[in-house]
């Protein structure tokens, strides 16, 4: 887990509550706070692929933190 950048894709986020979840390429659903967007923005698209850090969340569980856009893969 730690500090190493991550890649998966943003399944749920509400914008009221600044909270989300992203499902990482190896399956893991991890929760995010939208404080925890790299751009400062808060924000984030649904379906939108991003990269990302795991680090423990304030009750101790793992979550995304470092959320940044990620480019698509096309090919």
């Amino acid at each position: 887990v730690g500090s190493q950048l991550r890649r998966g894709r943003v399944t749920a986020f509400d914008p009221a509550r600044g909270l989300g979840l992203v499902l990482a390429e190896d399956g893991a659903r991890l929760p995010f706070h939208a404080a925890s967007i790299a751009d400062g923005s808060r924000r984030v698209a649904i379906e939108s692929d991003v990269v990302f850090s795991v680090a423990p969340g304030p009750g101790g569980r793992w979550e995304a933190s470092d959320l940044s856009a990620a480019e698509r893969a096309d090919d």
